[in-house]
This record gives C-alpha cells, sequence and structure tokens, in this order.
C-alpha cells in the first residue's frame, strides 16, 4: 500500500479524483435521515463509530496522496481531512434524526492521525539511513 499512496502521478486527475469520491461518498452517507439508517443493535454504536474511524482513515490516506507535491503534505492532508469532517458533522445537524457531535470529528481525527502516523513510520523506515 506505502507504493500506491507513495506513487508520483502527473495529471491532476488521478491525484484529486479519489479524494473527491470518497468525500463524495461520505457526503451522500452522511445525508441519510436517521430513519432510513441501519440498526445494528447492541453494536450499532460500535459499529458506526468505527466505521467513523476507518472511513475517515482512508480519508486521510487519499488526501496525502492528492499533496504529496506540496510542502508539507502530512499536514495539509490532516488539515483537509479535519475540515471536511467539521463540515460533515455540521452537515448532519440538517438532516432529520442525525446530529453532528465533536465526538465524531475526534473519532474521524483519531483515524486520520492513526493512518497518517502509520504511514509515515513506513516511510522513515525506507529512507537510507545518513551516516555518523
Amino acid at each position: 500500500m506505502i507504493a500506491w499512496v507513495f506513487a508520483r502521478r502527473s495529471s491532476w486527475l488521478e491525484r484529486w479524483l479519489p479524494l473527491l469520491l470518497a468525500m463524495g461518498v461520505i457526503f451522500f452517507a452522511s445525508h441519510q435521515p436517521a430513519t432510513d439508517l441501519p440498526n445494528f443493535g447492541l453494536w450499532d454504536v460500535a459499529f458506526k463509530k468505527t466505521g467513523h474511524f476507518l472511513g475517515y482513515a482512508g480519508l486521510a490516506l487519499l488526501a496525502l496522496r492528492a499533496l504529496l507535491d506540496w510542502q508539507r503534505p502530512y499536514l495539509s492532508a490532516f488539515i483537509i481531512v479535519l475540515l471536511f469532517s467539521i463540515s460533515d458533522e455540521f452537515h448532519q445537524t440538517f438532516i432529520p434524526g442525525r446530529h453532528g457531535t465533536p465526538v465524531d470529528v475526534a473519532i474521524d481525527m483519531c483515524g486520520a492521525l492513526t493512518s497518517l502516523g502509520l504511514l509515515y513510520g513506513q516511510w522513515q523506515k525506507q529512507q537510507p539511513k545518513s551516516q555518523l
């Protein structure tokens, strides 16, 4: 997976389209009224919060992939995902039965930080060691 994220691409479409499509999918899912969402019984909260974590972990990787040529790609990816998470939670406040919460933003950011941190660690391992 690390090679896929760090592969250089030349076209705007190859860098940005996956990120924009993922954002569209998240927006669509957030736009569903609470009555249309599945209920997983006792596991409902755990399942949905895990979905937040994993969804934003993936979104952070796509953001990093789009921003690799920027000056600070990890920080930029994190900021984009943070702003999108905040806007998505705000968007949910307008959907019947849905609630935007700071807790969900925190869960989203934990997912983003985890994936970006793991990827950064892998990237560091692949860098040649400097001779002292």
